[in-house]
């Protein structure tokens, strides 16, 4: 059972800290709210234009190229464990990977996709 007491330490330190937290923040914060603040916020979109506006593919574009490069983290974490028993042909291929990714994203960079203009 002590092996347990860590454990049990951290879960009640862990419980303890955000209790605090919520209790600080109901005693110190603002108790003022505007209407603005209670408005809904979507995407970068002003809350008060008409709700059938288009959104702009930019916002699309951005979240697709961010589950592209969250997605090479992911392949690089079990790569860099098993990074001695895959020898020179593990390291070649993760290189191609990331090779083809950086083209990717030069090309993307290049035609403009992360520009906010």
């Amino acid at each position: 059972m002590t092996e347990y007491l860590p454990i049990l330490v951290f879960l009640i330190l862990a419980f303890g800290i955000s209790i605090g937290a919520i209790f600080s923040s109901l005693v110190v914060g603002e108790k003022n709210a505007y209407t603005d603040k209670n408005s809904t916020y979507e995407c970068g979109f002003d809350p008060f234009d008409d709700s059938r506006s288009r959104f702009e593919v930019k916002f699309y574009l951005v979240a697709i190229l961010f589950i592209i490069f969250d997605l090479e983290i992911v392949f690089l974490f079990p790569w860099a464990i098993a990074f001695k028993d895959l020898g020179l042909f593990g390291f070649l291929s993760m290189m191609f990977f990331l090779l083809v990714l950086t083209i990717g994203f030069v090309y993307e960079w290049m035609e403009g996709a992360l520009d906010w203009n």
